[in-house]
């Protein structure tokens, strides 16, 4: 019997759009750069870079991302109507491979109470809406939100309607998580019945994780028929978050038998992208996530760990190195030289430039200094630290913390700043507080004047021991202009105190940076696909 040929699934991640929308995991315009960048190299076959009428922060986003991006589709998100479709081709104008996605509700409920219109009127400007937009790129894609609880009947003519109008993919979003994986497959193989015309277009699902069964959902529409899969690094999105997009991708590599279908991302990227997000948004995955948690591959139980080391694929359906992590803990230290280090970054999935790795040893050779054992943990830190923190990015730089605390007398933190927005003027001050971390960023208070509040503090231990990397992430706030700033700051060292004062400070200059680049405002709260 001759075998089938494997169809390819298009990932369309959307982690830039619907992940960066949900609260705590909004980004400014360098880190949406950045995590750009990562995409890239991930070789997702669409990026959502936001939805540019938004705000002018996500215009200008979505623009300098389609300058910069080649090779990959850079979508922009519009409501079905000129306003936002104007946009939208303004932000993606110099995009290499520009598409517009415009939506509008199907649902009744969403028809009647939100959009208080009729069916034919809805129907009208979803046609009319990809129209317009054909007339300013080649590639459209339509959305119909709220899908699942749409009428099958309605929901077939308007597919074929835009479909018709130029629609080269439509996407059918479970918004709000409602269906569930034999419901899904049932609705959409309706629509290949259905739909005369569906052969002409991709098409694409968008589910979300209310119920938990996001990926599920996205796996039953493959089976359907579906040859795009909406998604989010670490599942990030609106409420419960959206199809995770690491584990869609590794349910299509491991049970290829199963699916027939193949993706052409580069799963070794897998880690690092889901480190990226976890740094730039200061929220970490949960440790039994699947593929990208910290115990995704760890084996605690004597009877897996005998199978594992008589036979990896006794306990493990993935090869761990397909995702970018290390099956063996490797141990690096001040002896170890470049070339050994270059190599280890290099099995990780980081290929840094020759001026990244510069930087980068330095912040290896001070921390092997005081560390006995560097793990893979902490060089993906470290990678972090070289490539993003260069001297001259941001507003201020810790130059020096001194910290004194006993049982006896109050604990006091001498902190030295570079400001870099005052002729790199270098100035230091002493400050008492409740412990190393208050009395360090009381310090800093004074150096800068700032008004910002710390609200949480979350510290993790990034490696084992006592001299153990840590990392700290902190809520920060500001009032501004009326308005309550909230940001994440990151910080690292093996002293926790100097890892809250890094944290604080980092988040500081996200705040210079969101003042500078006006987006203080709050961000529209829309339901989105």
């Amino acid at each position: 019997m001759k075998e089938r040929k494997k169809e390819k699934v298009v990932i369309f991640d959307t982690t830039l759009r619907d992940g960066e929308q949900s609260p705590g995991f909004s980004m400014n315009i360098d880190e949406k750069i950045r995590f750009a960048e990562q995409l890239v190299k991930l070789n997702v076959d669409v990026m959502e870079a936001g939805f540019p009428v938004i705000s002018q922060g996500d215009f200008d986003a979505v623009q300098l991302i389609a300058e910069r991006a080649r090779g990959i589709r850079v979508a922009a998100l519009a409501r079905a109507n000129t306003k936002d479709i104007d946009a939208a081709a303004k932000a993606i104008r110099k995009a290499e491979l520009p598409r517009i996605h415009t939506f509008i509700s199907s649902s009744d409920i969403h028809i009647e109470y939100q959009l208080k219109k009729t069916r034919e009127e809805v129907l009208r400007l979803a046609v009319e809406a990809v129209k317009y937009a054909a007339g300013f790129v080649k590639d459209i894609e339509f959305s119909p939100m709220d899908a699942t609880r749409s009428d099958l009947g309605y929901l077939s003519e308007m597919v074929a309607a835009v479909i018709d109008a130029g629609a080269g993919t439509v996407n059918i979003p479970d918004t709000v998580g409602y269906t569930i994986p034999t419901e899904f497959y049932r609705k959409l193989r309706h629509l290949f019945d259905h739909v005369p015309n569906i052969s002409n277009a991709v098409i694409s699902v968008h589910c979300h994780n209310d119920l938990g069964l996001a990926v599920a959902n996205s796996l039953a529409a493959i089976e359907a028929g579906a040859r795009q899969i909406e998604c989010t690094v670490n599942g990030i999105g609106e409420r419960a978050g959206n199809t995770s997009m690491e584990e869609i991708v590794m349910a299509i590599k491991t049970r290829s038998d199963l699916y027939n279908v193949y993706t052409e991302v580069n799963t070794r990227q897998i880690m690092s992208t889901s480190k990226l997000l976890s740094r730039i948004t200061g929220v970490s995955v949960q440790p039994n996530k699947a593929v990208v948690g910290e115990n995704a591959f760890a084996h605690e139980s004597g009877i897996h760990q005998d199978g594992v080391l008589k036979n990896s694929m006794t306990y493990e359906i993935m090869k761990p190195e397909d995702v970018g992590i290390s099956r063996s803990t490797l141990v690096l230290g001040k002896h170890s030289g470049r070339h050994a280090v270059l190599e280890r970054l290099r099995s990780l999935g980081f290929d840094l430039s020759p001026d990244e790795m510069d930087r980068f040893f330095k912040y290896f050779k001070d921390l092997a200094d005081r560390k006995k054992e560097i793990y893979d943990e902490d060089l993906v830190t470290l990678v972090s630290e070289a490539m993003y923190r260069e001297e001259g990015k941001r507003r201020y730089k810790v130059e020096n913390v001194q910290i004194s605390t006993g049982m006896q007398s109050p604990p006091m933190a001498m902190v030295t700043l570079k400001d870099h927005y005052n002729n790199s003027s270098i100035s230091f001050e002493v400050a008492h507080g409740n412990g190393g971390v208050d009395a360090g960023i009381n310090a800093v208070k004074k150096l800068t004047g700032t008004r910002a509040k710390l609200r949480s503090f979350n510290l993790v231990a990034i490696t084992g021991g006592s001299d153990a990397l840590s990392e700290v992430s902190a809520l920060i706030v500001e009032e501004y202009n009326g308005r309550e700033l909230k940001v994440f700051g990151v910080g690292h060292s093996i002293d926790i105190s100097v890892a809250g004062i890094f944290s604080f400070v980092d988040g500081l200059n996200k705040l210079e940076y969101m003042k500078m680049a006006g987006e203080a405002g709050e961000r529209m709260k829309k339901a989105l696909p």
